[in-house]
């Protein structure tokens, strides 16, 4: 198992000393018990006090985070695991990647479930698929590592991409990913911000990506993060004491005592 860093360490080294955005992950790493907490919502004010840009960066469906985006003290809200971008304020998402045709591209997604129905039948579509554009999602409850395995395979052979999280199952394009989207959020709104000013946190497979040294040099696992060490190529830099949104509190108060 990789040595990730005690979050302690990086405010002894000063490696906090000029970030200007936070980019997170929400279920697992903004949640406790699947809720936002007061805790967590008064972090998010002190980020913005302190002159720092948070951004959501989700696997959950356009639906549910064009409210995020809306009401949330935050900049924006990238969704579907970097098909989409909600600016504050809009109702208007910017899409990330290219379809040419929704309605061809949702009746491809559908068909590749029901191929991977053929030898999962026991799946379950997420009741947020129908709020989704660019991705699929079937419930990841009862599924072991093996069969997580083999349904990204599957995937694979088919043309799609694959990811799960804690809460679910994203059939999808296979170059749409967490960082690849927030790269282009920030190439188009904050171009003047290198990848050393931006922390990315997490906590599941599907913020792997944002774990990735070669897209940000500095991230942050919350403590549940430890559950899938053993599943993960790209780790944490650091990891938190805590766990959920309790994790990425403790990672607030670092950024606003050094602000």
């Amino acid at each position: 198992m990789p040595r990730l860093l005690p979050l302690r360490d990086a405010l002894s080294n000063k490696v906090f000393t000029n970030i200007r955005l936070v980019a997170t992950d929400m279920d697992g790493t903004l949640t406790k018990g699947g809720k936002f907490t007061s805790a967590l919502l008064q972090g998010l004010q002190d980020l913005a006090a302190a002159g720092i840009q948070v951004a959501i960066v989700t696997g959950r469906s356009a639906g549910w985070v064009s409210g995020l985006a809306y009401y949330l003290p935050i900049f924006g809200a990238i969704a579907e695991n970097g098909g989409l971008f909600f600016p504050n304020g809009s109702d208007r998402p910017v899409p990330l990647i290219p379809i040419d045709d929704h309605y061809i591209h949702r009746q491809q997604l559908a068909a590749a479930f029901q191929q991977l129905k053929t030898q999962f039948p026991l799946l379950e579509e997420s009741t947020d698929n129908r709020f989704r554009i660019t991705d699929w999602t079937f419930d990841v409850k009862g599924l072991n590592t093996t069969e997580l395995k083999t349904l990204s395979q599957l995937c694979q052979e088919m043309g799609w991409g694959f990811t799960y999280s804690n809460v679910q199952c994203h059939i999808k394009p296979k170059l749409q990913d967490k960082a690849p989207g927030l790269l282009k959020v920030l190439r188009e709104y904050f171009p003047e911000y290198s990848p050393e000013q931006v922390i990315t946190v997490g906590d599941s497979p599907n913020d792997e990506s944002l774990f990735d040294e070669r897209y940000f040099p500095i991230s942050v696992g919350v403590a549940n993060v430890l559950e899938y060490t053993n599943q993960l190529k790209h780790h944490p830099t650091y990891i938190t004491s805590a766990t959920e949104g309790e994790g990425f509190c403790e990672l607030v108060s670092i950024l606003t005592i050094k602000a």
